[in-house]
């Protein structure tokens, strides 16, 4: 199907044809003959890089020509799962704030078309207030799953407006943590008055039907890709494909899976090799490091150091980044959730370009980034449970992202997955990932905390709700097609005995209502568990102590807070010298209890430790310092409203400083000039250094003697003062 012949407006399919498209790939095809332009719900249940993003912005075109729009006040109109006469919102949910950043670029270019409905894009950013601010007025929303279901628990008036849902990733409605979330807000979109399109798309999944039908959707099934994908096991050098084709490496002293790597390399292809570990993924791109840089040209050299320069620059030299900027100029790279955002992009970037020819990574890169490469070496297909504390096979579907990723589009003709054996007999790895079909999905919606969580938030948005309501409202629920009634009933029982032991919710009659605390609980979006932990700990403070290490503690006990990383042997004199220095400020829990590295880390975070010494004294990367910072200020603005609810006014001043030490790594007498934009915790240090040790005193200095001081310059001096006349 040619993009022309579409039943689109002459501006829609121009704008297709500017970025490239000409014709349909079948997947996309059959969902618009399914009716996608139409309004029609479809669940899009197809290979990775099949086009399923193209489906969503025909999706999107269609509502903006007011092909798929609704009537926000008559419901489903024209009882087929099709809407007509009215504009209304479109919501893009996206499981990773990357994946939605990168979609938000993309429909952003929406807004410049003459169509019948304006394009106004927005996304999710910062606290739900701002986010009403931004999005109120928006037409085309990109969200991350967890905001639009704090905006649900708000109530947002612009809810009943949505006439068009597109479900991104939806298979991760069988991930333990992320899915009962996923699951939750697609059960209130589909039982909302006014019906809208829901747009699902998935990697494909046995019981992808099933889905279908519980969302009301058409299903549209394909196993077409762009690149025809070959999967082989590689054992002993010897590698065969599934498509009949035996060909052999020449094993070496770096390994099998660097071997296959740089074979592809050499044959003139791009590599991406999967590692268990983080570990794993550095070794193997330093072993790799040598054959791919014979291979490169002169051009290619000096590129590849010019990259290298760019990270060394841009970052502080710890041992992982001078390893990185190295293994750069020789044509390879690694990447993991150790590496900052800075890392991670030029990486990222440079791999798409064709500069960096090899990549060895986690397997968290097949979840996120849109990485292919003509090759992809599969290392290992166990991963260590910690819970098991054994290495366990993973699972067919990540197998299936992880082969997902071979073949670039425009570059290669095919793409190759290839298993590397080890001591595995190759006819079961053949038998489970090869010629095995991915594992049914399974909700989560019925573990405790998740339970815990859901359970409390239709309570405070259903006021007066009966408990059969409730089992109802959960037999809507992708888990409530699959569990039997009597184990839910028991599981949700236990749930609304806790909630209400807790003091989060109360009965009257036969009816529930949550209390103040329940209705704070579930807008701060935290367990109900670790909102108890947070209130019983702050009712045992004095109103006249300190409690900075004791904030920090507590936030690192509850079970939102990562990452977590353990006590190493070498750590605990550190830890047992800090719990020492700081005993009068503990709360209700023993600093002893629970301590882990993280709270080390982040303690050495806020005194102005370098991210140097951060990895070198505590192993944590820079990676993981920014999401367990910010973290860790979501965190303490939940314990400051809690703080607040429960009239604890004495601690508001500490927690709301600590949020600010915590956001940019400074001691407490940098918080006033660190919130000046483009100074930072180092140039803060210094303007402190040189008596200029708070705003007021900023104002005063001329420009000319702020140039003079290191570090600053005469640009940032007088982008400084610029911003001063923002600063209240």
């Amino acid at each position: 199907m040619r993009i022309k012949r579409l039943a689109l407006p002459t501006a829609a399919i121009d704008f297709l044809l500017s970025e490239g498209f000409k014709e349909l790939y079948p997947p996309q095809a059959a969902s618009v003959r399914s009716g996608l332009l139409k309004g029609r719900s479809l669940m899009v249940s197809a290979p990775t890089a099949s086009g399923k993003t193209l489906i969503a912005m025909l999706a999107i075109l269609g509502f903006l020509s007011g092909g798929s729009s609704k009537k926000i006040s008559g419901g489903n109109s024209n009882g087929d799962g099709t809407n007509k006469n009215n504009p209304g919102k479109v919501v893009y949910l996206s499981p990773l704030r990357a994946l939605a950043a990168e979609k938000f670029t993309e429909f952003k270019k929406l807004e410049r078309l003459d169509l019948k409905n304006k394009a106004k894009v927005a996304i999710s950013t910062g606290d739900y207030e701002n986010i009403q601010r931004k999005l109120r007025n928006s037409n085309i929303l990109v969200l991350t799953n967890e905001k639009m279901d704090s905006i649900i628990r708000h109530n947002a008036s612009w809810i009943e407006d949505i006439a068009l849902v597109i479900s991104d990733e939806i298979h991760l409605i069988g991930d333990e943590t992320r899915g009962p979330t996923l699951e939750m807000i697609l059960t209130q979109l589909k039982l909302l008055d006014v019906k809208p399109q829901i747009i699902g798309l998935s990697a494909t999944v046995t019981n992808s039907e099933k889905i279908a039908d519980w969302l009301g959707c058409k299903l549209v099934q394909s196993d077409w890709r762009p690149v025809p994908l070959f999967e082989g096991i590689c054992k002993d050098g010897r590698v065969k494909m599934n498509n009949g084709t035996r060909f052999s490496v020449k094993p070496t002293s770096q390994g099998l899976p660097v071997d296959l790597g740089v074979q592809a390399v050499k044959q003139g292809g791009q590599s991406l090799i999967f590692a268990s570990t983080r570990p794993r993924s550095k070794s193997l791109a330093t072993k790799a490091s040598s054959k791919v840089s014979d291979m490169l040209d002169k051009d290619e050299t000096d590129l590849l150091s010019g990259i290298s320069k760019k990270i060394l620059a841009e970052n502080e030299r710890t041992e992982m980044v001078k390893t990185l900027a190295l293994l750069v100029t020789k044509g390879v790279a690694f990447h993991h959730a150790g590496l900052n955002q800075r890392c991670r992009e030029v990486i990222e970037t440079e791999f798409r370009k064709g500069t960096i020819k090899l990549l060895a990574s986690t397997p968290t890169l097949a979840a996120g980034v849109n990485l292919p490469a003509r090759r992809v070496v599969i290392s290992a297909t166990t991963r260590y449970d910690v819970q098991a504390g054994i290495n366990t096979p993973i699972s067919i579907l990540e197998y299936k992202q992880l082969c997902g990723r071979a073949g670039r589009p425009q570059y290669d003709d095919y793409g190759e997955s290839i298993i590397v054996a080890g001591t595995t007999p190759v006819y079961l790895l053949t038998k489970r990932y090869i010629k095995g079909e991915a594992e049914p999905l399974e909700s989560k919606i019925f573990t405790d905390k998740s339970l815990r969580i859901h359970t409390l938030s239709v309570v405070v948005t259903h006021p007066g709700i009966k408990r059969d309501e409730i089992l109802e409202y959960f037999l809507q629920t992708f888990g409530g097609t699959q569990s039997s009634e009597p184990v839910f009933k028991s599981a949700i029982h236990t749930s609304l005995i806790f909630l209400s032991y807790s003091g989060l919710i109360l009965r009257k009659g036969s009816r529930y209502a949550a209390t103040s605390f329940g209705k704070k609980t579930s807008m701060l979006y935290i367990d109900p568990l670790t909102a108890t932990l947070f209130r019983d700990a702050l009712d045992t403070a004095s109103p006249k102590g300190r409690y900075t290490l004791g904030f920090l503690h507590l936030i690192t006990l509850s079970d939102e807070f990562f990452p977590k990383f353990g006590l190493r042997e070498r750590d605990y004199v550190v830890a047992s010298r800090l719990i020492e220095r700081h005993r009068t400020e503990q709360l209700d829990c023993q600093l002893e209890y629970g301590c882990t590295r993280s709270l080390l880390a982040l303690h050495a975070w806020i005194t102005e430790s370098s991210e140097l010494f951060l990895a070198d004294t505590f192993g944590i990367e820079s990676g993981d310092m920014h999401r367990m910072t910010e973290n860790a200020n979501w965190l303490l603005y939940c314990l400051r409203e809690i703080a607040k609810y429960a009239k604890k006014t004495e601690m508001l001043d500490e927690l709301d400083v600590l949020q600010k030490r915590v956001s940019y790594g400074v001691k407490e007498d940098l918080v006033d000039l660190v919130q000046v934009k483009g100074i930072g915790r180092v140039r803060s240090r210094v303007l402190f250094k040189h008596g200029i040790r708070d705003i007021d005193t900023l104002r005063k200095v001329p420009v000319s003697r702020l140039a003079e001081i290191k570090k600053i310059g005469p640009t940032i001096a007088a982008n400084i003062k610029a911003d001063l006349r923002k600063v209240r």
